[in-house]
């Protein structure tokens, strides 16, 4: 029997899941608080959009690389410690961003941001999970996945609340206040840890893990500035990470004490979670990263009105999080999953058909859906996938869990934007051969316009509607392309096992 059935009860437990959920909500927030401020720190720095992409990757991919250390630190010199000193970290990058005065200066202090804030959200996890009996761990879920969702989804409209009435560098000097006040429920309330050992540290897997990751989001990021594989720094970024993968693989099966416990994957349900984990965060953040530009470049619309019609995803999890947290011990996981599955392809669906005459309503009801959809699935996910995991085992598990999320948002960010830039290229050619001076079938006509084409000012803005209606289009394939992606995971729902019961009577994957 796994040793977890034997609960014992830890003093003061509503005090540290507070905690642990600030700091929670601290960390997920800053993955999408910085969306919406991205033009007017652009204007500060003076770098172009692809060059700002790296403010929002920079973050991910540090604390991809440096999610997977969690379980040894944890182990080796006390979760507690780490904890502490991880938010301690944190808070400190997030006022050094805020001080920034040049784009090399805040990526600097966003990759350190990710390097101190990767332990946060896996050690939150494992700690719900141990601070709380096995009977009650798909409503812990539902608070940790509170943290995990809710801060990217609100984070736009914070972060334009934020920009609009202060200045974009508030979007991070509010992590001050709540990383201390996190530090300070942390350090008096959370028990230290007694269980450490001293395992060894597998650096020739952490190095190759880190250089493969690491160079695979070099390729996604400047693959379409530099025209992909026929550039030779692309294609060496591509080898580099292919062969990087293939050493920490090639090193993890046959290494007796391997960085990452393969024992982890002998559990089936923990091996499907993770693929949909990855998905999921393909989905969300990539949807989240291509909004807020697409609302302001598009449609005009102010920073912090950008922020309030996003903002009904937040509103669609949170009612989300209530149904979930009343069903979840009734009703098979698998359907739950199925039903976030559809809600959230529908509202890819709705976002797929926008239109550049449309209102605010149909981004605020396709969000509200897709925050309802998302809550439908990732909270039943985060209780399924470690429902048969061993206890020993969670923390490791919660680290590499967050790692596959980190990954498929960043590389689901990077692939959209670069599909994005490619596709206006491509859409501006093909719109602009067919502007033609005559009303032709199936051509744009000018008469009607009053525009010239010997006329240099008619000429910028007619070059101006073309590029916009391009841009447009482009925006619709993503939403388009994210629909089929989601939908291509619903198969993958019946990999999951059926729960089977403990011998203190309590279900453990369908609780």
């Amino acid at each position: 029997m796994d040793k977890s059935a034997s609960f014992t009860p830890v003093p003061n437990r509503l005090l540290i899941t507070f905690s642990v959920m600030l700091a929670t909500i601290m960390q997920s927030l800053d993955t999408t608080i910085a969306n919406v401020a991205l033009p007017h720190m652009q204007g500060s720095f003076a770098a172009s959009q692809d060059q700002m992409v790296w403010v929002l990757t920079s973050y991910i991919v540090a604390a991809a690389i440096t999610i997977p250390l969690t379980g040894w630190l944890a182990t080796r010199y006390d979760r507690k410690l780490v904890f502490l000193l991880s938010i301690a970290g944190f808070t400190v990058a997030s006022a050094l961003c805020g001080m920034s005065v040049n784009l090399g200066q805040i990526v600097l202090f966003r990759l350190l941001q990710g390097i101190s804030g990767a332990a946060l959200v896996p050690l939150s996890q494992a700690i719900l999970f141990d601070i709380n009996p096995r009977e009650q761990h798909g409503r812990a879920m539902s608070f940790w996945g509170i943290g995990v969702t809710l801060g990217p989804i609100l984070g736009p409209m914070l972060g334009g609340w934020l920009t609009e009435d202060y200045n974009w560098r508030w979007v991070f000097y509010i992590n001050i206040p709540i990383g201390i006040l996190a530090f300070c429920g942390l350090l008096f309330f959370l028990p230290a840890n007694r269980d450490r050992t001293a395992k060894r540290f597998d650096f020739f897997g952490f190095i190759a893990l880190s250089v493969a990751v690491g160079a695979l989001q070099l390729m996604l990021d400047r693959g379409e500035l530099k025209g992909w594989f026929a550039s030779p720094e692309i294609l060496a970024e591509g080898i580099v990470a292919a062969g990087g993968f293939y050493v920490f693989l090639v090193h993890t099966l046959s290494h007796a004490r391997p960085f990452i416990n393969t024992a982890l994957f002998a559990d089936a349900n923990f091996v499907v979670g993770n693929v949909f984990i990855f998905i999921i965060g393909v989905v969300l953040f990539a949807t989240l990263a291509l909004l807020p530009p697409m609302l302001q470049g598009l449609f005009d619309y102010p920073v912090l009105i950008t922020g309030l019609v996003t903002a009904p995803r937040g509103m669609g999890l949170m009612l989300a999080m209530i149904v979930v947290g009343r069903v979840i011990g009734r009703v098979d996981i698998r359907i739950l999953m199925a039903i976030g599955l559809a809600l959230t392809a529908t509202s890819l669906h709705q976002m797929a058909h926008f239109s550049l005459l449309m209102d605010k309503w149909p981004v605020i009801v396709s969000g509200a859906m897709q925050g309802f959809g998302i809550g439908f699935v990732y909270i039943p996910l985060a209780t399924v996938a470690f429902a048969t995991l061993p206890s020993h085992l969670r923390t490791e598990g919660a680290a590499f869990f967050n790692l596959l999320r980190n990954l498929g948002s960043s590389i689901g960010i990077s692939v959209v934007q670069a599909l994005l830039t490619r596709n206006i290229q491509v859409l501006h050619s093909s719109l602009a051969s067919r502007v033609l001076p005559y009303n032709a079938e199936g051509n744009f006509g000018l008469h009607a316009t009053g525009l010239k084409l010997a006329d240099p000012h008619s000429l910028i803005l007619l070059n101006g509607e073309v590029t916009r209606q391009g841009s447009m289009i482009a925006y619709l394939n993503d939403f388009y392309l994210m629909m089929v992606v989601t939908l291509l995971m619903a198969p993958l729902l019946l990999l999951f096992r059926r729960g089977r019961k403990e011998d203190h009577g309590h279900t453990v994957v369908m609780e």
